[in-house]
C-alpha cells in the first residue's frame, strides 16, 4: 500500500457529480473488491450496488448522480465499528479509482432506498454514497453544504489526542518525535456525520484506545452512527500503519482510565 495519509488528504465529499455513468470496468471492480471487504471484527458487510435510474433513487443533497452503493448488516457485536471500517475501505477505493463519493446516513428517502437494497429479516441499511466523476464545479447547495458543516475545517490536534489520559493533550511535536504523527493524522481528516469527529484517542506506551464522544440525535434504535464514525476512524489508523510497514492489532480491553462524561470506550490498538 502507498502512503495511506497522502492518498485520504486528496478525498473530499462529493454532492456534485458530472451526470454520466460510471464505466462498467470501474464499477466491475469495485463490485469485485466490495466482495472480499473483511473487518477487524469478522463481521459481514454486504454491498449492493443500485442504479439511479432504474429504482428512482434520488437524494435531496446530490445532484448529477447516476449510481449508489449501500451497506447492509444485522445487529451483531460491535457492528457499528465494523461497518464504519468496511463501508469506508470501499470508499477510499472508489476514490482510488477516479471515483466521486459522500458519505450519506439521513438526506434520502430511507424506505426506498432500503427497499431497492433488498433488506433481508432482521437486516438494516445506516448509510449510503452515490459513485461517479466529479463535476467540475459545484452545485451551490453543495457549497451552501459544505460551508455550514464546515467540511473543510477539522478540530485541533490537542482536541482530539492525549497522552495517557484525558487530562494530558497531544501536542503534533510530540506525535511526531514518537513516530505516530501520520496515524493519528490520518484519523483527524477522516470524515464523519456532520462533520462532529467524535473520536478520541489516548496514546498509552505502544497502545491506541479509541473513545466515542457523544453527541444528541446521532442514536437510532438499530445503530449509533457517531460509533460508525469511529470505525471509520480506526480504518484510517490501521491503513496509515500497515502502509508504514507496521502489524498493528486490533484488541477490545477497556484500560483503567478515568473517562469524561459523555465518552464511551471503543477499541484499542496494539502498535
Amino acid at each position: 500500500m502507498s502512503n495511506f495519509l497522502e492518498l485520504a488528504k486528496t478525498r473530499r465529499s462529493v454532492r456534485t457529480f458530472d451526470g454520466n455513468m460510471p464505466s462498467a470496468q470501474v464499477l466491475d471492480e469495485l463490485k469485485t473488491f466490495a466482495e472480499n471487504i473483511e473487518n477487524p471484527y469478522g463481521a459481514k458487510i454486504r454491498f449492493v450496488f443500485l442504479n439511479a435510474e432504474e429504482n428512482k433513487l434520488s437524494s435531496p443533497v446530490l445532484s448529477g448522480e447516476k449510481v449508489y452503493v449501500s451497506a447492509v448488516t444485522n445487529r451483531q457485536e460491535h457492528v457499528e465499528e465494523a461497518y464504519g471500517y468496511s463501508f469506508e475501505k470501499l470508499l477510499i477505493k472508489a476514490h482510488e479509482l477516479g471515483l466521486g463519493t459522500v458519505w450519506i446516513g439521513g438526506t434520502m428517502p430511507r424506505e426506498k432506498f432500503e427497499a431497492a437494497s433488498g433488506l433481508g429479516e432482521g437486516e438494516f441499511m445506516p448509510c449510503i454514497s452515490p459513485l461517479g466523476a466529479t463535476a467540475k464545479r459545484m452545485s451551490v447547495k453543495e457549497t451552501l453544504m459544505r460551508k455550514g458543516v464546515k467540511a473543510d475545517s477539522r478540530h485541533k490536534f490537542e482536541e482530539l489526542f492525549f497522552v495517557g489520559n484525558f487530562e494530558t493533550p497531544m501536542s503534533e511535536e510530540y506525535a511526531k518525535e514518537h513516530g505516530i504523527y501520520d496515524a493519528l493524522e490520518a484519523v483527524r481528516i477522516a470524515p464523519s456525520a456532520v462533520n462532529k469527529q467524535p473520536w478520541r484517542v489516548v496514546i498509552a506506551g505502544d497502545k491506541a484506545h479509541f473513545y466515542e464522544k457523544h453527541d444528541k440525535g446521532f442514536t437510532t434504535p438499530d445503530y449509533d452512527l457517531q460509533k460508525i464514525d469511529v470505525g471509520i476512524a480506526i480504518y484510517h489508523f490501521e491503513s496509515q500503519l500497515i502502509s508504514e510497514g507496521k502489524a498493528p492489532e486490533l484488541i477490545v480491553e477497556a484500560p483503567a482510565l478515568t473517562v469524561p462524561d459523555q465518552m464511551d470506550y471503543v477499541a484499542t490498538y496494539k502498535m
